[in-house]
């Protein structure tokens, strides 16, 4: 039945978001300071939202010491049942090369069925397989998120993933994505960008993804290549031509995937040089040996080790220092962050070579991240995380279904992104009124417990009671404080904790980090 009161909470929300662009920004205040709120804020942005536990945790170390244990993270420690769901994973059990062979296997198979109707449900059944393979990635992926205690590492992991962006529905890449996360990007979420980079370059849903597979010599395919240096690393306007795209492509020659058990025929003047390392393999006989010119300086044809000297200097080009700390900048403090913190943020990228954390530090001391607090908009990701995070705290969530049906209705899905590019990072792109009423709607679905977080797939469904209570003690003590006069009067118009609920998890605060 229609609720006409929950529709007028949300029209409430509308107007209270409205009118948020006029909310003035907070003085500039400093990383030491004892004011809660602004630790709250802080809080907020650099993790996938506040809940009462990091908001506990938070006050207890201090928020110097809190910052340096997110930048610095440790031995992560699960909720035991989120970590037995983990642990259950099918993409956590099998290593990725036999994943991926046996998979493929049963590709081949239901291709040699004879029988057209056992042919078309073989074929069927392998789909299915991959989609849940898929959604195995995506659900841990997220149960990491909510539940993981080194948040900014997780948000990180995010960031890279979506700035190294693989598409899912491409050839077998459902059955990457999750060691694709897991392995090139998490570990290093927070070190060398060189290491990241390398990480990527090396890992098959890359290659696949962006067609380096096909590029051999005298089949010269551009495509990874172009993309190396304009979304990767030196940015579209970085000092390339045309030339070093086909130069590192080149390069790149025989870097590619191997998905068989069997190893190729190799001359034997080459075959010192075969590289298999799981589904990653160099093919020298791919390889064009001659000698290129790159970036104004000649790469001599050697193989493999061609391509460790491009990376070199890609990740250590000033192009490359400056185009991340744009892009992380955008992401943390604003849509058009100013060029000044940028460019602080680049010398810092240079002088720890490329030290991801060491770049962030900077970032966060800067008096223009400090002004930016409560002002970012949220993307579909860190709203829907956020408002699991601050609704249910720790306790464990049974389906992340719900969440993932979310991100999909508002084109965000995890592994999604058909385009190489990544998904936008700006108010813009996730700011309009379908998008808005679609927020309003998981408000209202979080906030009055029918999510279905807490109800289980399969035949016979379980599900327990998840009203989630936020007018609680972090409300009171911490969060209340953070809101305007105007969410607070619609706080206080809410007629039950439902509505009080749907009112704050919709409101501008809760829109913005």
């Amino acid at each position: 039945m229609f609720n006409t009161r929950l529709f007028s909470a949300t029209l409430i929300s509308s107007a209270l978001l409205a009118g948020c662009a006029t909310t003035p920004r907070p003085a500039a205040m400093p990383v030491h300071t004892d004011n809660p709120a602004h630790s709250i804020a802080m809080l907020e942005r650099i993790s996938w939202g506040v809940n009462g536990s990091s908001v506990r945790q938070m006050q207890h170390e201090g928020w110097d010491r809190y910052l340096q244990g997110q930048l610095h993270p440790g031995k992560v420690v699960l909720p035991a049942s989120i970590q037995a769901q983990i642990d259950a994973m099918t993409i956590s059990q099998i290593p990725l090369d036999q994943l991926v062979m046996q998979v493929e296997q049963r590709r081949k198979d239901a291709s040699a069925v004879a029988d057209d109707a056992a042919k078309q449900q073989a074929q069927q059944e392998y789909q299915q397989e991959m989609n849940r393979l898929a959604r195995e990635a995506a659900t841990r992926s997220l149960l990491l998120d909510v539940y993981a205690p080194n948040q900014l590492q997780q948000q990180m992991s995010w960031f890279w993933l979506n700035h190294f962006s693989v598409h899912q529905g491409k050839q077998n890449l459902r059955a990457m994505v999750g060691d694709y996360e897991s392995n090139a990007i998490a570990p290093h979420a927070l070190g060398k960008f060189r290491d990241l980079l390398s990480a990527t370059v090396h890992h098959p849903a890359m290659l696949r993804y962006l067609d380096n597979e096909a590029n051999a010599v005298n089949r010269i395919n551009e495509n990874y290549a172009r993309e190396l240096m304009e979304l990767h690393t030196l940015g579209v306007n970085g000092g390339y031509s045309q030339k070093d795209v086909q130069e590192l492509a080149r390069i790149l020659t025989g870097v590619g995937v191997n998905l068989g058990r069997d190893t190729p025929k190799v001359k034997p003047a080459l075959q010192a040089q075969y590289v298999r390392r799981g589904l990653f393999e160099f093919n020298p006989n791919r390889h064009d040996y001659g000698d290129k010119q790159f970036l104004g300086q000649t790469v001599k044809g050697r193989g493999q080790a061609e391509l460790d000297e491009a990376l070199d200097r890609l990740s250590r080009s000033p192009a490359t220092a400056h185009f991340i700390s744009a892009k992380l900048a955008q992401y943390f403090v604003g849509d058009t962050p100013p060029e000044t913190l940028v460019e602080q943020m680049a010398q810092t990228f240079q002088r720890s070579d490329g030290l991801i954390s060491a770049v962030l530090q900077t970032m966060f001391s800067s008096k223009e991240f400090q002004q930016s607090l409560g002002h970012k908009f949220k993307d579909p990701m860190q709203y829907v995380v956020s408002a699991v995070r601050l609704s249910y705290d720790d306790k464990p969530i049974l389906n992340a279904g719900p969440m993932l049906n979310w991100l999909s209705r508002m084109g965000e899905p995890l592994y999604g992104r058909q385009t190489p590019d990544g998904y936008p990072l700006i108010e813009s792109a996730w700011a309009s009124p379908g998008q808005m009423n679609t927020r309003f709607e998981i408000a209202r679905t979080i906030g009055s417990g029918s999510a279905g977080l807490f109800k289980t797939d399969g035949p016979q469904p379980q599900e327990k009671m998840a009203f989630p209570q936020l007018s609680n003690a972090l409300y009171f003590q911490s969060l209340q404080a953070t809101l305007s006069p105007a969410t607070r009067q619609a706080l206080d118009q809410a007629a039950s904790p439902q509505e009080w609920n749907t009112f704050l998890l919709s409101s501008p605060e809760m829109m913005h980090r």
